[in-house]
């Protein structure tokens, strides 16, 4: 069975490798989805209760919520943050029956990246 749930959270960053406006300071408004997949339990009917599963995603993200991303990684492009949250994901995880699917990322409205 597979579940997923999505997040918003908001931080700035810079891209000091690219040549263009995002060499700037500049903000965005991140929207976070993620699938877990595991066994259902029989005697709850959950694979894991939405709520712990909120809990772990707020807590993977506690670093870049509300941050400058450029202060945790030496450049913050969509595909370097989507691939930080999934390693602190996965490590959250690690003493839950569910496992990570996958992890998107979107940049805004209409930008997004995913790692399966």
């Amino acid at each position: 069975m597979k579940i997923g749930m999505e997040v918003v959270f908001d931080a700035a960053h810079h891209l000091p490798e690219y040549d263009g406006k995002c060499s700037r300071i500049h903000g965005h408004t991140y929207t976070l989805e993620i699938v877990v997949e595991g066994p259902v339990d029989e005697k709850t009917g959950f694979l894991m209760d939405f709520y712990d599963l909120k809990k772990i995603i707020k807590a993977a993200l506690k670093d870049v919520d509300h941050s400058d991303l450029n202060a945790i990684l030496q450049n913050p492009t969509a595909e370097n943050i989507a691939t930080y949250v999934k390693d602190e994901l996965e490590r959250r995880l690690q003493n839950e029956i569910a496992d990570l699917v996958s992890v998107k990322l979107w940049e805004g409205k209409n930008k997004w990246v995913v790692l399966d």
